[in-house]
């Protein structure tokens, strides 16, 4: 027992404050065995892998049989064949598992117990070969943890002797387990930080499939998530400028070469998505503009099949659907688990809330919906559509507002979006990716909620960890230190109504206001903004030179009635969207402002009357521009930040 302690385990004495990180021990939930104030115990990572490195020296599995299924014999034992091997506290030789002492080119063999045949070999794999890789590997799950040159690899979450950004925290999809290779960064092969201090990285031997995997879910008429299936023929961006074709290396020098990422569909110039980047996207033909998203292809739809219909608004539905659009099966509404309830039986015993059924009972204008069994979604709307088409009605409410929508307008700089004017905004929020870099506009609605677009984001239940908000500063990128700046994680999305193309973003913890950070308003419920009010658009995205991308860009635009938005559109814009004009040669939103606000002035106030979403072209001259209608979902809006 002694023996196998010490085999089997690390043991770390602490007489000292500070810690020690091994690459070697087992990522898995047993693998600290024991801990105490005097010691740790850690199970080391040569005792759980199943396969080897190299000829397998240090292999410490329990395989007890030869590649031919005979039993192996007992190293202490010299019966039926006598041997010179002993059994010590260092070689590994325990009971009758194969193991490699002596550096054998067959890999882990042991001594069988059959008198005819003497040793043979247990056909251990090679960790290069247990688990082999598609495409470039970035759904590599394998265990090894060397790099082709043999370098030990760095463990993912430490940042000794290589700092860099790929925390398992923050990239939770991407499994960056132990010291692991992997590929999260879309590189043609899995690879590692490794232990060197001389050299950062290298790329993994792991050997490729030899049957390619066929791929039934490539679409191309829209996209689903993030877009890396996407095999559609749009070849140009958002803004209308022609893609660089991805097998030339003019205007814009690049890795993703078509025969290397032979599985990401690099053909001709089309969009596409061979990285990971939250949609599909190219590299433009002008040398201003390197890369840009191509957000005018559309999300496929995620919403299941409506199962019944409602009448109105839903209040007196009393069917038995009890699934939400995306799927989930709801939680009966006299239980608090996983959520809660505010509205169940006790409080709405009129609103017939019987076991797990999709009801209304708050007069939701959405239709009927239910708390869920997703621990991650207190409530959602159902698997139900209206019976009919309901008449929409939209008010101009008389309003005052006291404690939101201030702002000092002494704090100007020379800001444009395109063809923009100076302005300041301090509600505008610059939504981060999981390396810090600006991706979508928001708008702070409440010291913990910021409103943005569905578009942004891969889906409805992406992972947050690593994504953040960014506050308080006119600068895409301010410097560290600049005292007004405010990073706030995101903890939860919240997908609006179906039609609504809106999410809401919780930060982890509430922004402190100041001049520079403040919530916008929101306006009464189904208000509509009178034709011809003059209202601003915000962001840090593309200006097609008009301006400069680095800091706040702020634009002056004015309401255009719907019935005028649609003699341009063709009668496209609904009542749940709002138009603006375009004006000084294309005053407009484009690519990374999208999610930001559509403000307008109330008396002393701004009101956020818009949420900025992608066009079929942005700034283009004489175009209206086209907004989601706020007002339409404050009941909504409100709902989730008191459900929360």
């Amino acid at each position: 027992l002694f023996l196998l302690f010490f085999l089997a385990f690390n043991y770390e004495t602490r007489p000292t404050v500070s810690c020690k990180h091994l690459p070697w021990v087992a990522d898995r939930s047993n693998a600290e065995v024991k801990r105490n104030v005097n010691c740790d115990l850690y199970e080391k990572k040569v005792y759980v892998r199943q396969c080897i490195v190299g000829k397998g020296e240090d292999y410490r599995g329990k395989v007890f049989t030869t590649k031919s299924g005979l039993i192996c014999q007992q190293w202490w034992s010299k019966f039926p064949h006598d041997h010179w091997w002993t059994p010590t506290a260092s070689n590994g030789l325990e009971l009758n598992y194969c193991r490699n002492p002596d550096g054998d080119n067959i890999g882990p063999w042991c001594y069988t117990t059959d008198p005819e045949r003497r040793y043979e070999s247990c056909n251990i794999p090679q960790c290069k070969d247990e688990v082999c890789i598609t495409c470039n590997g970035e759904d590599y799950r394998g265990q090894v943890d060397h790099t082709a040159s043999g370098k030990e690899c760095q463990r993912w979450d430490q940042q000794h002797p290589h700092q860099h950004i790929y925390q398992p925290e923050k990239y939770p999809d991407k499994s960056l387990d132990d010291n692991y290779c992997r590929n999260p960064d879309a590189s043609p092969v899995p690879w590692c930080y490794t232990t060197d201090p001389l050299v950062e990285r290298e790329n993994c031997n792991i050997s490729k499939c030899l049957e390619k995997r066929q791929r039934s879910s490539f679409t191309t008429n829209c996209f689903r998530g993030r877009g890396e299936d996407y095999r559609g023929k749009i070849n140009e961006t958002l803004s209308g400028i022609p893609c660089q074709r991805w097998n030339a290396q003019n205007p814009h020098e690049h890795p993703f070469y078509p025969n290397i990422y032979e599985c990401k569909g690099l053909e001709e110039n089309y969009c596409r998505n061979p990285d990971g980047s939250e949609a599909p996207w190219c590299f433009t033909s002008v040398p201003e503009m390197r890369t840009a998203l191509c957000l005018q292809i559309k999300r496929c739809a995620d919403d299941i099949e409506a199962e019944d219909c409602y009448q109105e608004n839903g209040k007196n539905y009393r069917g038995a659907v009890r699934k939400t659009r995306k799927g989930v099966t709801c939680q009966r509404w006299n239980v608090n688990t996983p959520h809660r309830t505010k509205i169940n039986p006790l409080t709405h015993p009129e609103a017939n809330l019987t076991e797990n059924y999709c009801r209304n009972p708050d007069g939701d204008q959405h239709g009927p919906w239910c708390y869920t069994t997703d621990p991650k979604t207190e409530f959602d709307y159902c698997a139900i559509k209206q019976c009919g088409t309901n008449p929409f009605y939209l008010l101009t409410p008389l309003v005052e507002f006291s404690e939101c929508g201030k702002r000092e307008d002494r704090i100007q700089s020379f800001l444009r979006i395109v063809n923009g004017i100076p302005g300041n905004s301090p509600w505008t929020v610059s939504l981060r990716d999981r390396k810090g870099n600006h991706f979508c506009g928001g708008s702070l609605v409440n010291s913990r909620w910021v409103i943005s677009t569905k578009q942004c984001f891969s889906s409805c239940y992406v992972d947050l960890p690593g994504y953040s908000a960014m506050l308080g500063t006119l600068f895409r990128d301010p410097q560290e230190d600049e005292p007004s700046v405010q990073i706030i994680p995101l903890t939860k999305i919240v997908c609006g109504p179906s039609e609504s193309q809106l999410v809401m973003l919780q930060l982890e913890f509430p922004a402190q206001f100041n001049e520079r950070v403040s919530q916008i308003c929101l306006p009464p419920e189904r208000y509509i903004v009178p034709e011809d009010t003059e209202c601003e658009i915000a962001g840090w995205g593309e200006t097609k030179g008009t301006g400069d991308e680095t800091v706040l860009n702020v634009a002056k635009v004015r309401v255009l009635s719907n019935s005028g938005c649609n003699q341009y559109f063709r009668g496209r814009v609904r009542e749940s969207e709002m138009c603006t004009n375009s004006f000084q040669g294309g005053v407009g939103a484009c690519e990374k402002d999208y999610g930001g606000p559509l403000a307008c002035r109330n008396s002393d106030c701004w009101v956020l009357e818009g949420v900025i979403i992608p066009m079929r072209r942005c700034g283009h001259p004489g175009q209206p521009n086209i907004f989601i209608r706020v007002s339409v979902y404050v009941d909504w809006i409100k709902k989730v930040m008191e459900m929360a």
